[in-house]
């Protein structure tokens, strides 16, 4: 993963993952019929050094990305992975993690097909009844400020993904500060509504103990 210097426009190759798994270029419409949804809300609870954090995911404004990562967090996936990339200094930035094999290269694998799960870049700007896909409304496309109706402020959960938009796989990452300049080029879906403290200590290496999705379950369309 590349260096971070700064909390700036810089900083977004930070979130990139490396992945050496073939990347398609945009997700077909078929395709994304086949992946989860979340069609509502749902609430999950990750425990990291036995300390709990609630997170309440938003399938409204971004269903395919929540309904992903609350597919994934049923299936126990992410039980037990380490936080491979903690990015505090000169200023709180993120805490990545999600990755099966704690490099920043790996992503999911489903077992039944042996196929990695691709979600394609998934943005909801205010005002609009649909999300855009497959193509990165921030600075990555020359727009400094897009109206999007899930920002990253402080506590907010996104996907990581590489420059290609539609590569966002199981890596997440926590804002551990307002980070504006991330709007419309990385896909929030969610927001930590108790347990940001825990998450402020998270360090390089530490585990998730267990996550758990404790109420929206109905909500998730396979």
């Amino acid at each position: 993963m590349g260096g971070c210097t700064s909390q700036s426009a810089n900083s977004d190759s930070s979130l990139t993952t490396q992945t050496d798994l073939p990347v398609a270029t945009q997700v077909s419409n078929q395709t994304m019929k086949d992946l989860p949804r979340l069609e509502g809300t749902a609430t999950v609870e990750m425990t990291v050094n036995g300390s709990p954090i609630t997170i309440e995911v938003d399938g409204n404004n971004a269903p395919i990305t929540a309904g992903n990562f609350v597919d994934l967090v049923s299936k126990g996936f992410y039980n037990g992975l380490t936080f491979h990339r903690v990015v505090k200094d000169p200023q709180p930035f993120v805490a990545q993690g999600g990755d099966p094999q704690g490099t920043g290269t790996g992503g999911f694998v489903d077992p039944e097909t042996s196929r990695p799960r691709y979600i394609p870049l998934e943005i909801q700007l205010e005002g609009e009844e649909e999300p855009t896909y497959s193509k990165a409304l921030g600075r990555q496309a020359g727009f400094s400020a897009p109206p999007v109706a899930l920002k990253h402020s402080r506590g907010a959960i996104a996907m990581a993904r590489s420059q290609m938009p539609d590569s966002a796989s199981s890596q997440f990452y926590f804002a551990l500060s307002d980070l504006a300049f991330l709007d419309g080029d990385y896909a929030v879906f969610g927001y930590v509504t108790d347990g940001m403290d825990v998450v402020d200590t998270i360090k390089q290496g530490d585990r998730i103990d267990s996550a758990k999705v404790v109420s929206g379950m109905e909500n998730l369309q396979k």
